[in-house]
Protein backbone atom coordinates (compact mmCIF):
# COMPACT_ATOMS: atom_id res chain seq x y z
CA UNK A 1 0.00 0.00 0.00
CA UNK A 2 1.26 3.45 -0.93
CA UNK A 3 2.58 5.46 2.04
CA UNK A 4 0.46 8.49 2.78
CA UNK A 5 2.16 11.87 3.27
CA UNK A 6 1.98 13.71 6.56
CA UNK A 7 -0.66 16.42 6.08
CA UNK A 8 -1.57 17.00 9.72
CA UNK A 9 -0.21 20.54 9.45
CA UNK A 10 -3.30 21.55 7.43
CA UNK A 11 -5.86 19.89 9.65
CA UNK A 12 -9.07 21.78 10.28
CA UNK A 13 -9.54 22.59 13.92
CA UNK A 14 -13.32 22.36 13.70
CA UNK A 15 -16.01 21.58 11.15
CA UNK A 16 -19.33 23.26 11.97
CA UNK A 17 -22.48 21.72 10.54
CA UNK A 18 -25.00 18.99 11.18
CA UNK A 19 -24.52 15.24 11.12
CA UNK A 20 -27.65 15.09 8.96
CA UNK A 21 -26.39 17.74 6.55
CA UNK A 22 -25.88 17.03 2.83
CA UNK A 23 -22.78 19.18 2.42
CA UNK A 24 -21.38 18.65 5.91
CA UNK A 25 -21.30 14.95 5.07
CA UNK A 26 -19.57 15.66 1.76
CA UNK A 27 -16.85 17.71 3.45
CA UNK A 28 -16.33 15.13 6.18
CA UNK A 29 -15.99 12.39 3.56
CA UNK A 30 -13.30 14.42 1.80
CA UNK A 31 -11.35 15.04 4.99
CA UNK A 32 -11.53 11.38 6.03
CA UNK A 33 -10.48 10.12 2.59
CA UNK A 34 -7.65 12.64 2.45
CA UNK A 35 -6.49 11.78 5.97
CA UNK A 36 -7.00 15.26 7.43
CA UNK A 37 -7.84 15.19 11.13
CA UNK A 38 -10.76 17.35 12.28
CA UNK A 39 -13.30 17.70 15.04
CA UNK A 40 -17.01 18.22 14.50
CA UNK A 41 -19.27 20.69 16.28
CA UNK A 42 -22.98 21.25 15.58
CA UNK A 43 -23.74 24.63 14.02
CA UNK A 44 -26.34 25.67 16.56
CA UNK A 45 -28.59 28.55 15.59
CA UNK A 46 -28.09 30.61 18.72
CA UNK A 47 -24.29 30.84 19.04
CA UNK A 48 -22.41 29.35 16.06
CA UNK A 49 -24.56 30.40 13.11
CA UNK A 50 -24.30 34.16 13.83
CA UNK A 51 -20.53 33.72 14.19
CA UNK A 52 -20.29 31.88 10.87
CA UNK A 53 -22.37 34.58 9.14
CA UNK A 54 -20.11 37.30 10.50
CA UNK A 55 -16.89 35.52 9.50
CA UNK A 56 -17.86 34.14 6.08
CA UNK A 57 -20.76 36.24 4.82
CA UNK A 58 -23.25 33.36 4.83
CA UNK A 59 -25.05 31.17 7.34
CA UNK A 60 -24.82 28.01 5.23
CA UNK A 61 -23.32 24.82 6.58
CA UNK A 62 -20.72 23.52 6.75
CA UNK A 63 -18.15 26.09 7.72
CA UNK A 64 -14.75 25.34 9.21
CA UNK A 65 -11.77 26.94 10.86
CA UNK A 66 -8.22 26.30 9.70
CA UNK A 67 -5.42 25.71 12.17
CA UNK A 68 -4.38 29.37 11.82
CA UNK A 69 -7.86 30.57 12.81
CA UNK A 70 -9.17 31.49 9.35
CA UNK A 71 -12.74 30.58 8.45
CA UNK A 72 -13.69 28.79 5.23
CA UNK A 73 -17.09 27.95 3.72
CA UNK A 74 -18.89 26.33 0.76
CA UNK A 75 -17.82 22.72 0.35
CA UNK A 76 -16.89 22.72 -3.34
CA UNK A 77 -14.51 25.72 -3.08
CA UNK A 78 -13.11 24.32 0.19
CA UNK A 79 -12.17 21.06 -1.54
CA UNK A 80 -10.74 22.91 -4.55
CA UNK A 81 -8.64 25.15 -2.27
CA UNK A 82 -7.29 22.23 -0.26
CA UNK A 83 -6.50 20.26 -3.42
CA UNK A 84 -4.64 23.24 -4.88
CA UNK A 85 -2.49 23.79 -1.80
CA UNK A 86 -2.10 20.14 -0.80
CA UNK A 87 -2.37 18.07 -4.00
CA UNK A 88 -0.97 14.80 -2.63
CA UNK A 89 -2.65 12.39 -2.49
CA UNK A 90 -5.08 13.65 -5.15
CA UNK A 91 -8.86 13.46 -4.98
CA UNK A 92 -9.43 15.37 -8.22
CA UNK A 93 -8.03 13.54 -11.28
CA UNK A 94 -4.96 15.05 -12.91
CA UNK A 95 -5.98 13.95 -16.41
CA UNK A 96 -7.82 16.99 -17.90
CA UNK A 97 -10.67 14.99 -19.45
CA UNK A 98 -11.29 12.96 -16.31
CA UNK A 99 -11.01 16.14 -14.26
CA UNK A 100 -13.64 18.08 -16.22
CA UNK A 101 -16.15 15.23 -16.35
CA UNK A 102 -15.61 14.59 -12.63
CA UNK A 103 -16.41 18.25 -11.95
CA UNK A 104 -19.53 17.91 -14.12
CA UNK A 105 -20.75 14.87 -12.18
CA UNK A 106 -19.92 16.66 -8.92
CA UNK A 107 -22.13 19.57 -9.93
CA UNK A 108 -24.98 17.19 -10.82
CA UNK A 109 -24.68 15.39 -7.48
CA UNK A 110 -24.53 18.66 -5.55
CA UNK A 111 -27.38 20.52 -7.20
CA UNK A 112 -29.72 18.07 -8.97
CA UNK A 113 -29.79 15.22 -6.45
CA UNK A 114 -30.56 17.84 -3.80
CA UNK A 115 -34.23 17.75 -4.90
CA UNK A 116 -34.92 13.99 -4.38
CA UNK A 117 -32.80 14.04 -1.21
CA UNK A 118 -34.86 16.82 0.34
CA UNK A 119 -38.09 15.30 -0.92
CA UNK A 120 -37.39 11.93 0.70
CA UNK A 121 -36.42 13.59 3.97
CA UNK A 122 -39.50 15.76 4.37
CA UNK A 123 -42.28 14.09 2.39
CA UNK A 124 -42.93 11.02 4.50
CA UNK A 125 -44.17 11.50 8.07
CA UNK A 126 -41.75 8.78 9.19
CA UNK A 127 -38.67 10.59 7.92
CA UNK A 128 -39.79 14.11 8.81
CA UNK A 129 -40.64 13.13 12.38
CA UNK A 130 -37.35 11.32 12.94
CA UNK A 131 -35.04 13.92 11.43
CA UNK A 132 -36.83 17.02 12.74
CA UNK A 133 -36.43 15.59 16.24
CA UNK A 134 -32.74 15.01 15.64
CA UNK A 135 -32.13 18.46 14.12
CA UNK A 136 -33.95 20.21 16.95
CA UNK A 137 -31.74 18.48 19.50
CA UNK A 138 -28.62 19.20 17.47
CA UNK A 139 -28.87 22.78 16.20
CA UNK A 140 -31.49 24.59 18.30
CA UNK A 141 -29.77 24.12 21.63
CA UNK A 142 -30.34 27.20 23.77
CA UNK A 143 -33.28 28.52 21.73
CA UNK A 144 -35.93 29.53 24.31
CA UNK A 145 -38.94 27.61 22.96
CA UNK A 146 -40.62 24.27 23.71
CA UNK A 147 -39.22 21.32 21.80
CA UNK A 148 -42.50 20.55 20.02
CA UNK A 149 -42.75 24.15 18.76
CA UNK A 150 -39.15 24.16 17.52
CA UNK A 151 -39.81 20.90 15.68
CA UNK A 152 -42.90 22.35 14.03
CA UNK A 153 -41.09 25.49 12.88
CA UNK A 154 -38.08 23.50 11.67
CA UNK A 155 -40.14 20.96 9.72
CA UNK A 156 -42.15 23.75 8.10
CA UNK A 157 -38.97 25.56 7.06
CA UNK A 158 -37.22 22.44 5.79
CA UNK A 159 -40.24 21.29 3.77
CA UNK A 160 -39.73 24.49 1.80
CA UNK A 161 -36.64 22.82 0.36
CA UNK A 162 -38.97 20.23 -1.19
CA UNK A 163 -42.35 21.78 -1.99
CA UNK A 164 -40.68 25.18 -2.29
CA UNK A 165 -38.38 23.73 -4.94
CA UNK A 166 -41.20 22.73 -7.24
CA UNK A 167 -41.90 19.19 -5.97
CA UNK A 168 -45.62 18.35 -6.00
CA UNK A 169 -47.94 15.37 -6.19
CA UNK A 170 -47.94 15.87 -9.97
CA UNK A 171 -44.19 15.27 -10.30
CA UNK A 172 -43.40 13.32 -7.12
CA UNK A 173 -43.06 10.02 -8.97
CA UNK A 174 -40.53 11.48 -11.38
CA UNK A 175 -38.50 12.98 -8.51
CA UNK A 176 -38.43 9.62 -6.76
CA UNK A 177 -37.46 7.93 -10.03
CA UNK A 178 -34.34 10.11 -10.12
CA UNK A 179 -33.21 8.38 -6.93
CA UNK A 180 -34.08 4.93 -8.27
CA UNK A 181 -32.19 5.50 -11.52
CA UNK A 182 -29.11 6.62 -9.63
CA UNK A 183 -29.32 3.55 -7.41
CA UNK A 184 -29.42 1.28 -10.46
CA UNK A 185 -26.51 3.02 -12.18
CA UNK A 186 -24.41 2.97 -9.01
CA UNK A 187 -25.26 -0.67 -8.32
CA UNK A 188 -23.82 -1.52 -11.74
CA UNK A 189 -20.63 0.48 -11.05
CA UNK A 190 -20.00 -0.91 -7.57
CA UNK A 191 -20.73 -4.46 -8.63
CA UNK A 192 -17.72 -4.06 -10.93
CA UNK A 193 -15.28 -2.01 -8.79
CA UNK A 194 -15.19 -0.39 -5.33
CA UNK A 195 -15.24 3.28 -6.43
CA UNK A 196 -16.38 5.37 -9.39
CA UNK A 197 -12.94 5.49 -11.00
CA UNK A 198 -11.42 2.22 -9.82
CA UNK A 199 -9.72 1.09 -6.63
CA UNK A 200 -9.45 4.45 -4.87
CA UNK A 201 -12.01 7.17 -4.10
CA UNK A 202 -12.05 10.28 -6.27
CA UNK A 203 -13.98 13.54 -6.38
CA UNK A 204 -17.03 11.80 -7.88
CA UNK A 205 -17.28 9.46 -4.89
CA UNK A 206 -16.98 12.42 -2.53
CA UNK A 207 -19.68 14.32 -4.42
CA UNK A 208 -22.20 11.48 -4.42
CA UNK A 209 -21.81 10.93 -0.69
CA UNK A 210 -23.50 14.32 -0.23
CA UNK A 211 -26.96 12.94 -1.02
CA UNK A 212 -26.24 9.26 -0.49
CA UNK A 213 -24.63 9.34 2.96
CA UNK A 214 -26.42 11.91 5.07
CA UNK A 215 -29.78 11.64 3.28
CA UNK A 216 -30.55 8.50 1.31
CA UNK A 217 -28.74 6.10 3.66
CA UNK A 218 -29.98 7.74 6.88
CA UNK A 219 -33.58 8.67 6.08
CA UNK A 220 -35.76 5.61 6.70
CA UNK A 221 -37.68 5.37 3.40
CA UNK A 222 -34.78 5.76 0.91
CA UNK A 223 -32.48 3.75 3.19
CA UNK A 224 -34.75 0.72 3.03
CA UNK A 225 -35.04 1.10 -0.74
CA UNK A 226 -31.24 1.24 -1.02
CA UNK A 227 -30.72 -1.89 1.08
CA UNK A 228 -33.22 -3.90 -0.94
CA UNK A 229 -32.59 -2.53 -4.45
CA UNK A 230 -28.87 -1.66 -4.46
CA UNK A 231 -26.88 -3.45 -1.73
CA UNK A 232 -23.58 -2.61 -3.46
CA UNK A 233 -24.43 1.07 -2.99
CA UNK A 234 -25.21 0.48 0.68
CA UNK A 235 -21.82 -1.18 1.00
CA UNK A 236 -20.12 1.71 -0.86
CA UNK A 237 -21.55 4.27 1.58
CA UNK A 238 -20.02 2.38 4.51
CA UNK A 239 -16.78 1.86 2.61
CA UNK A 240 -16.49 5.61 2.01
CA UNK A 241 -17.09 6.47 5.67
CA UNK A 242 -14.45 3.92 6.67
CA UNK A 243 -11.93 5.26 4.15
CA UNK A 244 -9.34 6.91 6.39
CA UNK A 245 -6.51 8.37 4.31
CA UNK A 246 -6.75 5.65 1.66
CA UNK A 247 -6.65 7.91 -1.38
CA UNK A 248 -4.04 6.54 -3.79
CA UNK A 249 -5.09 7.78 -7.23
CA UNK A 250 -5.36 4.14 -8.37
CA UNK A 251 -7.81 4.97 -11.14
CA UNK A 252 -8.92 3.67 -14.50
CA UNK A 253 -7.75 5.33 -17.68
CA UNK A 254 -10.23 7.45 -19.59
CA UNK A 255 -13.93 7.79 -18.88
CA UNK A 256 -15.68 4.57 -17.83
CA UNK A 257 -18.48 3.50 -20.15
CA UNK A 258 -20.82 3.11 -17.16
CA UNK A 259 -20.70 6.88 -16.57
CA UNK A 260 -22.81 7.32 -19.71
CA UNK A 261 -26.22 7.19 -17.96
CA UNK A 262 -25.25 10.16 -15.80
CA UNK A 263 -23.90 12.10 -18.74
CA UNK A 264 -27.11 11.50 -20.70
CA UNK A 265 -29.21 12.65 -17.74
CA UNK A 266 -27.04 15.72 -17.32
CA UNK A 267 -27.61 16.53 -21.00
CA UNK A 268 -31.36 15.92 -21.08
CA UNK A 269 -32.33 17.07 -17.57
CA UNK A 270 -29.75 18.88 -15.48
CA UNK A 271 -28.12 21.31 -17.93
CA UNK A 272 -31.50 22.29 -19.46
CA UNK A 273 -32.69 23.00 -15.91
CA UNK A 274 -29.62 25.19 -15.25
CA UNK A 275 -30.32 27.07 -18.48
CA UNK A 276 -33.98 27.65 -17.57
CA UNK A 277 -32.93 28.83 -14.13
CA UNK A 278 -30.41 31.24 -15.69
CA UNK A 279 -33.14 32.75 -17.89
CA UNK A 280 -35.39 33.19 -14.84
CA UNK A 281 -32.60 34.94 -12.95
CA UNK A 282 -31.96 37.24 -15.92
CA UNK A 283 -35.69 38.09 -15.96
CA UNK A 284 -35.57 39.02 -12.28
CA UNK A 285 -38.00 36.29 -11.24
CA UNK A 286 -38.09 34.79 -7.76
CA UNK A 287 -39.93 31.64 -8.88
CA UNK A 288 -40.15 29.77 -12.18
CA UNK A 289 -41.72 26.60 -13.57
CA UNK A 290 -39.15 24.76 -15.68
CA UNK A 291 -40.15 21.76 -17.76
CA UNK A 292 -37.25 19.37 -18.23
CA UNK A 293 -37.54 15.98 -19.94
CA UNK A 294 -41.33 16.36 -19.89
CA UNK A 295 -41.56 17.09 -16.16
CA UNK A 296 -42.66 20.50 -14.83
CA UNK A 297 -41.53 21.86 -11.46
CA UNK A 298 -44.13 24.55 -10.87
CA UNK A 299 -43.14 27.40 -8.58
CA UNK A 300 -39.54 26.28 -8.12
CA UNK A 301 -37.18 28.60 -6.32
CA UNK A 302 -34.87 30.61 -8.59
CA UNK A 303 -31.20 30.15 -7.68
CA UNK A 304 -28.48 32.67 -8.66
CA UNK A 305 -25.99 30.21 -7.17
CA UNK A 306 -26.88 27.66 -9.84
CA UNK A 307 -26.17 30.27 -12.50
CA UNK A 308 -22.73 30.54 -10.92
CA UNK A 309 -22.44 26.74 -11.17
CA UNK A 310 -23.10 26.97 -14.90
CA UNK A 311 -20.53 29.78 -15.19
CA UNK A 312 -17.98 27.62 -13.38
CA UNK A 313 -18.56 24.64 -15.67
CA UNK A 314 -17.96 26.85 -18.70
CA UNK A 315 -14.87 28.37 -17.12
CA UNK A 316 -13.45 24.92 -16.38
CA UNK A 317 -14.09 23.83 -19.96
CA UNK A 318 -12.46 26.90 -21.48
CA UNK A 319 -9.41 26.41 -19.26
CA UNK A 320 -8.73 22.99 -20.81
CA UNK A 321 -5.75 22.58 -23.16
CA UNK A 322 -6.70 22.32 -26.83
CA UNK A 323 -6.57 18.52 -27.31
CA UNK A 324 -8.45 17.61 -24.09
CA UNK A 325 -10.96 20.38 -24.85
CA UNK A 326 -11.75 18.76 -28.20
CA UNK A 327 -12.11 15.34 -26.55
CA UNK A 328 -14.42 16.72 -23.87
CA UNK A 329 -16.54 18.47 -26.51
CA UNK A 330 -16.89 15.19 -28.37
CA UNK A 331 -18.03 13.38 -25.22
CA UNK A 332 -20.47 16.16 -24.33
CA UNK A 333 -21.94 16.17 -27.84
CA UNK A 334 -22.41 12.38 -27.81
CA UNK A 335 -24.41 12.69 -24.59
CA UNK A 336 -26.45 15.78 -25.59
CA UNK A 337 -24.64 17.95 -23.04
CA UNK A 338 -22.98 20.41 -25.39
CA UNK A 339 -25.93 22.49 -26.58
CA UNK A 340 -27.54 23.09 -23.14
CA UNK A 341 -24.13 23.95 -21.66
CA UNK A 342 -23.94 26.92 -24.07
CA UNK A 343 -27.66 27.56 -24.62
CA UNK A 344 -27.60 30.91 -22.80
CA UNK A 345 -25.14 33.17 -24.59
CA UNK A 346 -24.27 35.45 -21.67
CA UNK A 347 -24.32 34.57 -18.00
CA UNK A 348 -23.98 36.99 -15.12
CA UNK A 349 -24.91 35.40 -11.80
CA UNK A 350 -23.45 38.16 -9.63
CA UNK A 351 -22.66 35.42 -7.13
CA UNK A 352 -19.34 35.45 -5.29
CA UNK A 353 -18.21 38.68 -6.91
CA UNK A 354 -15.73 40.58 -4.76
CA UNK A 355 -15.20 37.67 -2.38
CA UNK A 356 -12.30 35.30 -1.88
CA UNK A 357 -13.47 31.69 -2.00
CA UNK A 358 -13.50 29.71 0.22
CA UNK A 359 -12.83 32.37 2.86
CA UNK A 360 -16.02 34.27 2.14
CA UNK A 361 -18.96 33.83 -0.19
CA UNK A 362 -22.51 34.91 -0.90
CA UNK A 363 -25.47 32.98 0.43
CA UNK A 364 -25.75 29.70 -1.50
CA UNK A 365 -29.49 29.16 -1.01
CA UNK A 366 -30.63 32.61 -2.15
Amino acid sequence: MQQQPDITGIELLTVYGSNLSYFTGKLEMYLRAKGIAYQFEPMNTRRIMPLVTRETGTSQMPAATLADGRWITDTTPIIAWLEHHYPEPPIVPIDPVQRFLSLLLEDYADEWLWRPAMHHRWYSAEGALLQSRHLVDEITVGVPAPRFLKRFVLRRRQRGYSFGDGVSEQNREQVEDTYLRNLDWMQAVFSDRPFFLGNSPSLVDIAFTGPFFRHFSQDPVPAEIMKQRAPAVWEWVARMWNCHGHVQGDWLLGIPADWSPWLREIGTVYLPYLSANALAVQAGNKRFSPTVDGVTYAGARVSPYRVWCLEELRRQYLALPEAPRAEVQNILQRHDCWEPLWRIETLNSGVNEGVTLPFSCTDKMV
